[in-house]
């Protein structure tokens, strides 16, 4: 295929209204594609869900942290208390506050969150943004090899070389472009194929390896991926060894336990739609439960009742 599909309708009361177009893939354990719409082969930034995948590129550079902070440190996380003392945490093993951090300031991610945080008096900052676990752990991997602390961030900084490495060895292929994310750290582009194999070798490895570990993290400690009462949490609580992370820009991958991966991405970027696609195609693999099915719509309101959804195309995941 060469254009992006419809992959999720907007319906209201009855009337299709609308559709979000984009593409998704899932690969064998062998890492080929089992089945795919839209385009799958052609560069793309996965955003934050290349984040286990920097993780991984830290673990082998020796950042050692409980699988609390492993989780946190792929996380994007919800600005949440807890996250807040685990970043505080790595900087403290680092020697490091954060005052360190290269992060733009921001809110909590989580509206609750954010509405406690500025009713509690505070601004935004850059410990509550949703990459400070990822940069707190960045900064501990550059204090143990004696690498740059203000430069971190760079594509050309001896981190951001050992992530790239990292991800280019789990996703079977090059890294086509480099771009700044949009917490300022660079971004590396693959295709969608590239990142479903990543995701479906990492929730396959045993967890004595490195891949292994930060896949259990994820799935021990999905509060600390995401937020406690994030989708991401909730499909990998309600799925025995699924392990995910959503990306920005509608990305979204995950992996089985058997080694199958998945990844996909909407063409309009929209959140709404993401988890409603993910468990069509999880259903369409044959994996469903009562989360699942919750995830197959995304409520539509009209004043204070729900008038219509967004759901799958069926044509799409038939």
């Amino acid at each position: 295929m060469t254009e992006p599909v419809i992959l999720a309708d907007v319906v209201r009361s009855d009337f299709v209204e609308g559709h979000h177009r984009g593409s998704v893939v899932v690969t064998n354990p062998d890492g080929t594609v089992e089945w795919s719409a839209g385009i799958v082969d052609q560069p793309m930034f996965p955003r934050s869900s290349n984040k286990p995948m920097q993780a991984l590129g830290m673990l082998r550079n020796g950042l050692p942290l409980t699988d609390k902070l492993l989780a946190l440190a792929g996380a994007s996380h919800s600005g949440e208390q807890f996250h807040v003392d685990g970043v505080r945490e790595i900087l403290a093993t680092a020697g490091l506050d954060e005052t360190a951090l290269q992060t733009p300031v921001a809110y909590p991610l989580d509206d609750d969150t954010r509405d406690a945080w500025v009713k509690a008096g505070h601004g935004k900052e850059r410990i509550v943004m949703n990459c400070s676990g990822k940069h707190a752990a960045m900064l501990l991997t550059c204090t143990l090899n004696d690498w740059d602390l203000e430069t971190y961030r760079s594509p050309d900084h001896p981190l951001q070389k050992e992530i790239r490495t990292a991800i280019e060895d789990v996703a079977g292929e090059k890294v086509s472009y480099v771009a700044i994310d949009g917490c300022g750290a660079p971004i590396f582009a693959l295709t969608l194929s590239g990142l479903a194999r990543s995701f479906g070798l990492f929730a396959a490895a045993a967890t004595d390896t490195q891949e292994g570990r930060i896949a259990q993290a994820f799935r021990a400690y999905p509060e600390y991926a995401s937020g406690s009462t994030r989708d991401e949490a909730e499909l990998m609580r309600a799925v025995n060894g699924l392990f995910c992370k959503a990306g920005a820009e509608g990305v979204y991958a995950v992996g089985l336990a058997d080694g199958t991966g998945i990844a996909l991405k909407l063409e309009d970027g929209t959140p709404r739609a993401r988890k409603v696609v993910m468990a069509a195609t999880l259903q369409r693999l044959g994996i469903t439960n009562g989360t699942i099915e919750n995830h197959l719509h995304f409520d539509l309101t009209g004043g204070d009742n729900v008038v219509g959804a967004v759901r799958p195309h069926a044509p799409t995941f038939s």
